[in-house]
């Protein structure tokens, strides 16, 4: 968590001092810190969240903090449409917040009280076949893994909703504002719901979520055809929709995952999870070059098929 403050201070400073050639490389450096620093988190943080909160109640732990942290995102983004501040101000001020949030996460942290887990390993060379192992031992992960990599559809789809409204002749810079407030109000107001039931059945939320998002998806497609686009309310809404999809993947992944393994396994799931995981995200790339030879509609196919066949798989897996 310091280096997550570490690193966006150092955007804000890079974007003060730097020289314009230049500005961009030192935030894109920076950038790459945090998202370092961040894997890190995601790892530690679930397996501390295994220890110091009960099975029945870290759903609603980390939905109660998902919606307080779109409480902020969404006044950020009501400053933006009423144009109250600044964009530099508004933007600079905004990240300030956030590495001072990251230095506090950082000292609540420090004195959570957990025991020690330890893994053993005959070989410190035998390290990767050890952690690896368990995905070839555990059929519930594997399917886990296959579900989280398939809903990874509602995290990447967001950008190319956005494309395909601007093919539409939309003017997004015009609706960045409703964009932001869209996505907040939805971490905002669904993210308690989806961690209450998450407590009560992480694949029947992973099973929901990826079938609203193939629909939300769907209509995001079917705008291109018959005009949607040219509504102003049209994308905010739909985004709406993806992201409230999206929170429920999210938060189901990660209570699903932390109540799948034990006290010795749960980092070494966790750290498993995320490397197949950013592989997967490092191949999302090909959609990219897709949209390009064979237009946006194959992606948003490809999307909406693999976020109905990660909901439907999700149905299947066991309750931890």
């Amino acid at each position: 968590s310091i280096v997550l403050g570490v690193a966006v201070a150092g955007i804000i400073v890079s974007a003060l001092v730097v020289e314009e050639g230049h500005v961009g490389l030192v935030i894109v450096g920076c950038l790459a810190v945090f998202a370092l620093a961040r894997s890190i988190c995601s790892v530690s943080y679930k397996d501390v969240m295994g220890k110091t909160i009960d099975k029945s109640k870290r759903g609603l732990v980390t939905g109660t903090a998902s919606s307080i942290a779109a409480g902020g995102v969404l006044v950020f983004g009501l400053l933006l449409v009423f144009g109250l501040l600044e964009m530099n101000m508004l933007v600079l001020g905004a990240l300030g917040i956030a590495s001072a949030l990251w230095f506090c996460a950082a000292w609540q942290f420090a004195f959570l009280v957990e025991e020690p887990s330890e893994i053993t390993v005959s070989n410190e060379e035998h390290y990767l076949k050890t952690y690896f192992g368990y995905v070839v031992k555990d059929r519930e992960l594997r399917k886990f893994l296959l579900v989280r990599a398939l809903l990874i559809a509602t995290a990447i789809a967001p950008p190319f909703m956005i494309l395909l409204a601007k093919t539409n002749d939309t003017n997004i810079l015009s609706q960045l504002g409703a964009l932001i407030l869209a996505s907040s109000f939805a971490t905002f107001i669904s993210g308690r719901i989806w961690g209450s039931l998450s407590d009560r059945s992480t694949p029947a939320v992973l099973g929901f979520a990826g079938l609203a998002s193939s629909a939300f998806l769907i209509l995001a497609l079917v705008g291109s055809f018959v005009g949607g686009y040219q509504f102003v309310w049209f994308l905010p809404l739909v985004l709406f929709g993806v992201m409230v999809s999206y929170q429920g993947v999210r938060i189901a992944r990660s209570i699903h995952l932390v109540n799948l393994a034990n006290e010795e396994t749960r980092a070494v799931y966790t750290a498993v999870s995320n490397t197949i995981i950013g592989i997967v995200l490092l191949g999302t790339g090909v959609f990219g070059l897709l949209a390009e030879s064979m237009g946006l509609s194959v992606v948003m196919i490809l999307l909406v098929v693999m976020s109905l066949l990660g909901g439907m798989l999700g149905f299947s897996l066991k309750k931890p």
